[in-house]
């Protein structure tokens, strides 16, 4: 008994009342998803529009997807059309069994459909989606495990895939985990495609090539470990042909494309270009727009503010005048009672002259009575 090793799930379908969902089908969801996504970042970094992906991956994604099978049923046809099988499993895609061969091949002709109705150039779509696929690649080989398919020989390292299923011919025990080598070997290679892209400017499609090569490199040895049926060919499994095809293909590609188109597409989708600047008037004039209504908001503000100025000058001219009323009022007060205090004055000395002249004129008199009587 291997003391370490990878488990294999008991079911690779869970029920949701009567809905199931498969495992399978999760990590290929998963897969578009990330390609899709990846894919329309690196579209816009090169000039496109926003959702030119997505929108071409509608026309991609099921191509693909029929082309895949259509590969695997033809490549395997005893699964599905010798004796004792039924010809309609050919249809339950959930159960695996997608070809990446036909999945490609079909799917680029998905992809130049949706290219020539938009007006853009396939060979640019390839390259901004190219490590997004192989990123969904890697996803989707997890779907493998979920059916406990598709792995390779007999053996006891640490990181074995234990088979526990019986079913189809299988024999439970450990053995290589060959999804796992390839799901690996799938983020090498979309990490390789990036770093590349970057460092050489890649275009006309050569990223989406070094991505096929790459993948053929890494598919050839993994093929070699699988222990499942195939059709052979002079010893070396179908696949291994496949991939040693496609590999010359993809690199001559590359050869012959960096000598008749070298460098990258300057415009890769027409009207893009426009569309940036339209939106930066936009941003401009909402920011105009902005700044003028703050300018107005503020020029109300210096109005008011001049206004209270101004009604505060008229309120201190206002304050002044009546101080200057007050003062008026008060000097005409002191001259009033200046002028009329001193009329008592003369009109008291006038009595008291008048008192004295009456006192003389009575001693006068008396002084001659007196004298009248003396000489009597």
């Amino acid at each position: 008994m291997e003391l370490a090793y990878i488990p294999s799930p008991s079911h690779g379908v869970l029920h949701l009342g009567p809905i199931p969902l498969r495992g399978y089908a999760f990590c290929i969801i998963i897969g578009v998803f990330l390609a899709v996504w990846l894919g329309n970042k690196r579209w816009i970094a090169r000039g496109g529009r926003s959702g030119t992906v997505a929108d071409i991956a509608v026309w991609a994604v099921p191509f693909g997807l029929v082309g895949g099978r259509l590969y695997h049923v033809i490549t395997d046809y005893e699964l599905y059309f010798s004796e004792g099988r039924d010809w309609v499993d050919a249809f339950k895609v959930w159960q695996g069994g997608l070809g990446i061969w036909g999945a490609i091949a079909l799917g680029a002709l998905g992809a130049w459909i949706g290219c020539r109705r938009r007006g853009i150039p396939l060979p640019a779509w390839a390259d901004a989606v190219a490590p997004g696929i192989a990123f969904a690649q890697a996803c989707g080989r997890w779907g493998n495990w979920f059916n406990q398919e598709l792995y390779g020989k007999p053996t006891d390292v640490p990181w074995a895939l234990h088979i526990t299923s019986s079913t189809d011919g299988r024999v439970p025990g450990y053995y290589h985990p060959t999804f796992l080598y390839e799901s690996l070997w799938c983020v090498g290679v979309g990490f390789l495609v990036i770093w590349a892209d970057r460092r050489f400017k890649l275009g006309h499609g050569r990223a989406f090539a070094l991505y096929v090569a790459a993948y053929c490199v890494g598919r050839g040895w993994i093929e070699y470990m699988r222990v499942d049926d195939a059709h052979h060919i002079l010893g070396l499994r179908l696949n291994d042909w496949t991939a040693m095809v496609v590999f010359v293909l993809a690199v001559a590609y590359i050869v012959i494309s960096s000598r008749l188109r070298p460098g990258r597409e300057e415009i890769v989708e027409p009207g893009a270009a426009e569309d940036a600047p339209a939106e930066g008037d936009a941003s401009a004039s909402a920011e105009d727009a902005a700044d003028d209504k703050a300018g107005d908001k503020a020029e109300g503000r210096t109005e008011a503010e001049a206004a209270g100025d101004k009604t505060g000058d008229k309120a201190e001219s206002d304050a002044g005048a009546s101080g200057d009323t007050g003062e008026s009022v008060d000097l005409g007060k002191q001259s009033a009672t200046g002028s009329a205090e001193p009329e008592p004055s003369e009109s008291t000395g006038s009595a008291s002259a008048s008192e004295s002249e009456e006192e003389s004129g009575a001693g006068t008199v008396a002084r001659d009575e007196a004298g009248s009587a003396k000489k009597s």
